[in-house]
Formats: C-alpha cells, structure tokens, sequence
C-alpha cells in the first residue's frame, strides 16, 4: 500500500471520530507517510468521512460509500427515532431540512455545521445542537452529504452527488458478501462475532455475508472459537513479530474486534480502554498492548510513554524506530 486511499480501500472502513489519530491510522498503514499527505487526501476526497456501520465517523473509500451507506441507513436511522420524537423530529422535517442542505451546498461548496445550521435557521427550522447532530447524521445516512475540504482546522461537508461518482447500486447480498471479504481479508483472523461487532449488521446478515464467501477463508478452532484466515495469509511466516507500534485511539487493531483477549489481557482492559467506550493510543510489542502513550509538549520529546507492567522493558532501539516513525509522520525532529 502506497497511498492514503490505498489503506483505507483495503482496511473497508477505519474509525475515525478523533480526526487526528484517525489519520495517524491510516499513515501508520503505510511508510513514509507524513500528516500533510493523509490531509491532503482527506481533503480532495480521496478518502471520505462519514457515519457508517455502527454508526460512528469512518473514514471510507469513495467506492465503497453508496453501498456501505445503504447497508447501515436503515439500521441507524430505526435506532434515532426515539430520540427524534424527544427531539420532536418527524420524515417530513427530515426531509425539509434534507433539501434546504441540498440548496445550500450546490456547485462543489464545503460548508462546517455552523454555516448549514445558520441555513436552517435562515429557513425557519429550529436548531440546537442535538438537533443539528441528528440532522447532519440523517443527511450523511442517505447519502446527501459527506466530509469536504477542511477549512482550517473546520470539518465541513459537501454533497456526496458532487464528491463521489455515480456508482450502480449493489443488491443487498453483494454488498454483505463484499464486506465481509473486506473485513475478513484485512482483519483477519477474526470471528463471526468481530465482525457483527465492526459492521453492525444483524447475526443473520453477518453470516450470510460469510457463508457468501468463505471459501476464499480457512476455518480456524482456537478456544472455542472459530476464526476465519484468507488463503494468502494461511502459509504467512509464524516467526515472532519483535516490534514495536504507537497504535493512535480507537485504532482497528484493537477496536474492531468483539474479543479483544488476545491481544489485551482482561488485566490491562480498564487501562487501555475507558468504562465510557474511550479507546487510548496503545503500545504494541509483540503484538500485545504493554502501555500506553500521548503526544509530548516538551520540546526535547514527541511522545511520552506509560508501560502497564515496570517489567516490560522494550528494546530502545525498537522503541526508538517507533517513536521516529510517528515524529517522521509530524514531521518532527525526534531528540532522545
């Protein structure tokens, strides 16, 4: 993989609600990547933004977009209603503010949520911020609009008609079979759980996306558990991996899993991971989260770390080789 695009194609989606460490997840994906290049591709729509799946923000491919929408909207828009009636929200407010959106965004402009909640106020709609989330979030899940180009540090959006190609619709089946390859082959070995988990489809729709193409899969039994492999990784070399990753928050490698032992013991869960859903920049040696880490303000460090354990002691030049990769992607000078 070379490019931003090239990541998030294979990865199908990656969690993306903290905007910064989502792009470190995408250039950690890739080498000599560097911040400026992900936002570059960010912002000429290369890679897009959106609430998708469980619903959260993902970054996702151009490609992938209408049929991955599609598969979540109705889902995502049956678990709002309650809400919406608090919010006193009904389809046909919806659809008002759908089409106000529509008007305020045509001929390629990018506008924040400020600038489209000052267009609905202009219009007559109420707004406040609970409303404007549920708003937006209904306009990305029916594929009106999507991320624009930053303006700033600003996220706006942009009409997803004029951002994405038109693209033939897939019927349901090859959508849930498309998925699940993409899950599988970039995730794998995962279970039939992780990836009802990463999708948030139903049980039912999960498997059959599987039985769809698990014959591109080997079936796996460990701890009870079977875990599905794609056929290029099942003679992979079993040589230990010794090294050394600063995983940013919310990375795939850990939040895309239902079961998450093997590679966080239950131990060290409450530590990397908040009792509110809060998912901290991890580091990964060997495979295993030993620790934690953030970005430093001191001027003579990039990054400061916090191991789990005072007996995990990690290689310094491994841990070095990490800490210059990140300071590569920030382009930053790295003083040990």
């Amino acid at each position: 993989m070379q490019t931003p695009k090239d990541v998030v194609s294979w990865m199908g989606a990656i969690q993306a609600q903290d905007y910064a460490m989502a792009k470190w997840a995408v250039g950690i994906r890739f080498s000599g990547s560097t911040d400026k290049q992900v936002e570059e591709a960010f912002n000429k729509g290369e890679i897009l933004r959106t609430h998708v799946m469980r619903p959260t923000w993902h970054f996702v491919a151009p490609e992938n977009i209408r049929w991955m929408l599609a598969l979540s909207a109705d889902r995502i828009k049956a678990s709002a209603r309650s809400r919406d009636r608090d919010l006193e929200i009904t389809e046909e407010l919806y659809s008002q503010v759908n089409r106000i959106i529509r008007q305020s965004l045509e001929g390629n402009k990018f506008l924040t949520r400020e600038a489209v909640g000052q267009a609905l106020k202009d219009a007559g709609i109420v707004v406040d911020t609970s409303r404007m989330i549920h708003f937006m979030m209904r306009a990305e899940v029916e594929g009106v609009v999507c991320s624009g180009a930053l303006q700033g540090k600003s996220h706006t959006y942009a009409l997803l008609d004029e951002r994405v190609p038109p693209a033939k619709p897939l019927h349901k089946e090859e959508a849930l079979a498309k998925l699940a390859q993409l899950y599988f082959t970039s995730h794998c070995p995962a279970t039939l759980q992780d990836f009802v988990w990463w999708s948030g489809l139903l049980q039912t729709e999960a498997k059959k996306g599987l039985e769809s193409v698990k014959s591109g899969f080997v079936a796996e039994e460990m701890n009870g558990q079977t875990y599905w492999i794609a056929d290029t990784f099942k003679n992979a070399p079993s040589n230990a991996d010794t090294s050394i990753h600063l995983l940013p928050a919310f990375d795939e490698y850990i939040i895309s899993y239902r079961d998450r032992k093997a590679v966080l013991p239950l131990d060290n869960h409450s530590k990397a991971i908040s009792s509110n859903g809060i998912f901290r920049p991890t580091i990964v040696a060997n495979g295993q989260v030993v620790g934690l880490w953030k970005k430093s303000n001191a001027k003579n460090e990039s990054v400061s770390l916090a191991l789990f354990e005072s007996s995990d002691v990690l290689a310094k030049n491994e841990i070095n080789k990490a800490i210059d990769t990140f300071s590569a992607f920030l382009a930053k000078m790295t003083v040990y």
